[in-house]
């Protein structure tokens, strides 16, 4: 099948380069030419996608980079993969799904299958993409939707063993669609309709989400108590059933858990209806590193002001380059107010605008462990004696004791 999917993010590249592996010819289209022009040369920010695996694929002819939106014209199935943030206002961004619905609409050919996998409230299929589309051209088009379900680094499940959902407009969109993720995932299920698909997605990350604020609010409890948060979640892990552990952090970030219950959220709006639990879980993980750097504060004699405090991990999970709603971020912005030094060490990121990764700095007043990734050693804090507190969401002992 001749495939092209609309963005090479995370997302969009992992599934372009599988669909490759499964023999596809695939166009993977983005609108950053500076990101096309590396991939061209093989090279790539995603965990388990290899420099061999692209050019051979290239010179293949199995995978062609591109930022010419002409060239997914012959394709028989476009996937949207682009970005779907949250606005100034915490509401639904679809700029990117609107731009890449009036590209497709130009250059598709006629009975085009468009799938979206992008992340958004229940009824972007039915009520938006193919709104702009149908009404930007004069071709016929199927519909369906396949909801993305990377977990960036996650080495134990990736594209083909993580069970895909799917569902169309029509029962033609459903087979043609039901055909090409079988190719590349082992497990595929239909579900009834395209909202249900898009519901399904935003409620496995909201229910993260609300677990992830639950353990943050007990953090807050058993600090005031005295106790570990850690071990209360570990103690109640011992329980065979009916619990899952969730670990506490200074918040979420990337591109789902900060972001997929508010859309859920939205839709509740629109239907008159308030979803009190998303909301208050979106507002106390937002809060999370506010309530740290006060902590912080108050572990360093009640005082930041000029103290050196270096962050390890900016990104916002460990072993990923991704600061997207990254929760350091702010939580360097909370410390800087309250009037300390703060510097970061991440060689994953390595630069943020005019900031750069430091070296671990054993001159410091604090070391504060946030996204430690796999590669990252803390000998020198250690053998300095530097105090250091373990902010990570991580079970992995680095040798200091949880500090939430």
């Amino acid at each position: 099948m001749k495939v092209s999917v609309v963005g090479q993010g995370y997302v969009g590249l992992t599934l372009a380069i599988n669909a490759a592996l499964a023999g596809h010819e695939v166009n993977g289209y983005d609108s950053n030419s500076e990101l096309i022009q590396q991939l061209a040369m093989g090279e790539t920010f995603i965990p388990g996608i290899k420099k061999y695996d692209i050019l051979n694929m290239i010179n293949n002819a199995k995978y062609f980079p591109t930022d010419n939106p002409a060239d997914i014209g012959d394709s028989e199935a476009i996937v949207i993969a682009v970005p779907t943030p949250l606005d100034e206002y915490w509401k639904p961004d679809l700029t990117s799904v609107e731009q890449a619905a009036k590209m497709i609409a130009k250059y598709a050919k006629n009975n085009s299958l468009v799938i979206n996998e992008s992340t958004s409230y229940p009824g972007t299929l039915r009520e938006f993409i193919k709104p702009i589309i149908e009404s930007n051209s004069s071709h016929q088009f199927m519909f369906a939707s396949a909801p993305e379900r990377i977990d960036p680094a996650n080495i134990s499940w990736d594209i083909s063993i993580t069970p895909r959902l799917i569902s169309g407009i029509s029962h033609e969109a459903i087979t043609k669609s039901f055909e090409f993720y079988s190719s590349i995932c082992d497990k595929v299920t239909v579900v009834s309709s395209p909202e249900v698909a898009e519901s399904a997605k935003l409620f496995e990350n909201t229910f993260r989400q609300v677990n992830i604020a639950l353990v943050n609010e007990l953090s807050i409890i058993t600090n005031k108590m005295g106790i570990s948060a850690h071990e209360v979640v570990e103690a109640a892990a011992t329980k065979p059933f009916g619990f899952m552990p969730f670990y506490p952090s200074i918040g979420v970030g990337g591109h789902c858990i900060p972001v997929d219950p508010s859309y859920l959220s939205y839709k509740a709006e629109q239907l008159g209806l308030k979803a009190n639990f998303i909301d208050l879980a979106n507002q106390l993980n937002r809060d999370m590193p506010k309530k740290v750097a006060k902590k912080v504060q108050l572990e360093l004699n009640g005082s930041l002001k000029n103290k050196r405090i270096q962050i390890a991990g900016v990104a916002y999970k460990s072993n990923v380059s991704d600061i997207r709603e990254s929760p350091s971020l702010v939580l360097i912005n909370e410390l800087e107010q309250l009037g300390a030094e703060v510097s970061w060490f991440d060689p994953l990121v390595g630069s943020i605008g005019n900031q750069k990764s430091e070296p671990l700095d054993s001159q410091i007043d604090l070391g504060l462990i946030v996204s430690p990734h796999s590669n990252m050693d803390f000998s020198l804090w250690k053998n300095s004696g530097t105090k250091v507190l373990d902010l990570s969401a991580n079970t992995t002992n680095y040798g200091w004791p949880k500090f939430l």
